[in-house]
């Protein structure tokens, strides 16, 4: 009542002097109390309203970024998005070095987002239309995103190829299982987890696609986030526009605007830039390839000790079965009886006949000396 109605009725019902619970009969009060509810209702749906709109600019938002990342999430058109997210990023990158001076900065941000080279001379930015800047850039960002994505296949797929021969060598039938992947922009490390058997069967372009689908989500939540409190601190500033006798929510509409595409192209550039540098780490390929030649020295050495093994089980059985023949032919040697040999007795041999050795002496001096 104090709010929303006359001084004049206030007064009046401080000096009739009524008390809590009492009720009340004048038919002015009466009216007094509807018109000053009516003005509550008017007033709470006027903030209702207002926060309605102020809610339809945020959804507006809402639904674009919800439709890209459920795009990225499910898989269904990351390649289209993330052309369209390098166009963009050449316009914006383009645009904003437009000045016949700025070529030293436009190398240097080319370099820092693209991690390129500029595909034209000073001269050529000077000179030639933008919109062939524009397709000349493109396509140089394609090149170097399409070289980055190979090189990671390249890299990962022995590694993959390593894991399922292992897996086939302990008797699984089929590869399975989740493998972590980790790749790297050079700030941070993303652990990449895909299927094995979908890795191996597409030659790990499945590793390249979880990893366009991390950076997309990672940059559209952490851009997102960011621009709901800048949102936020926007609708409270706007409020004092009030004062300069202009609708806040207008000015609230512009101004959030100019934040969702700076937001966009801050979103896109990070995006970009996090995928041209991307690459697995390099003591990560090392520690892999030292595990598989660990590997591959254990099942040499494994298959030196079991033909050491066969070799030594063969001599083994030779001699068993040796030992075995001479222990038979002995035992059938002892059992068997020998033949007696026959007594040889030639004729006698007189003390002085020459010696049969034919040295031409007496057998006595000979070969019977001590004998006869």
């Amino acid at each position: 009542m104090r709010l929303f109605t006359s001084e004049r009725i206030v007064r009046m019902l401080d000096h009739m002097g009524l008390h809590d619970g009492e009720r009340i009969e004048s038919p002015m009060v009466t009216k007094a109390i509807e018109n000053a509810q009516k003005r509550v209702e008017e007033n709470n749906f006027g903030i209702r309203k207002h926060t309605l709109e102020y809610d339809d600019v945020m959804n507006a938002q809402r639904n674009v970024i919800y439709t890209r990342r459920r795009h990225a999430l499910n898989g269904e058109r990351i390649g289209t998005d993330l052309v369209n997210a390098i166009y963009d990023s050449v316009e914006d990158l383009l645009s904003k070095y437009s000045s016949n001076d700025d070529f030293e900065d436009l190398k240097m941000a080319v370099l820092k987002t693209y991690a390129t080279e500029v595909p034209f001379t000073e001269d050529e930015f000077r000179r030639a239309d933008r919109a062939d800047l524009v397709q000349k850039l493109y396509e140089r960002a394609i090149e170097v995103f399409n070289r980055k994505s190979q090189r990671i296949a390249e890299v990962s797929y022995p590694v993959i190829c390593n894991i399922v021969e292992q897996q086939k060598a302990a008797g699984y039938p089929e590869p399975q299982g989740l493998v972590r992947v980790p790749i790297t922009d050079g700030k941070r490390v993303f652990g990449i987890s895909v299927d094995i058997r979908e890795a191996y069967d597409s030659q790990c372009k499945s590793i390249v696609k979880a990893w366009q689908k991390a950076v997309l989500l990672l940059t559209i939540d952490e851009s997102w986030k960011e621009n709901l409190r800048d949102l936020d601190d926007l609708r409270r500033s706007v409020q004092n526009a009030s004062y300069e006798q202009k609708d806040p929510l207008v000015i609230y509409k512009l101004e959030s605007f100019k934040l969702f595409k700076g937001m966009v192209g801050e979103m896109n550039n990070k995006t970009v830039s996090i995928l041209m540098r991307g690459q697995i780490p390099e003591e990560a390929t090392n520690a892999a390839n030292q595990r598989q030649a660990e590997e591959d020295a254990r099942r040499q050495e494994q298959a030196r000790e079991q033909q050491n093994r066969a070799m030594r089980e063969s001599r083994s059985e030779d001699a068993v079965d040796q030992a075995e023949r001479d222990n038979r032919a002995a035992a059938q040697g002892a059992s068997r009886p020998r033949p007696t040999q026959p007594v040889h007795v030639g004729p006698k041999i007189g003390r002085n006949d020459p010696c049969p050795c034919g040295s031409g002496k007496k057998y006595k001096n000979c070969h019977g000396r001590g004998l006869v």
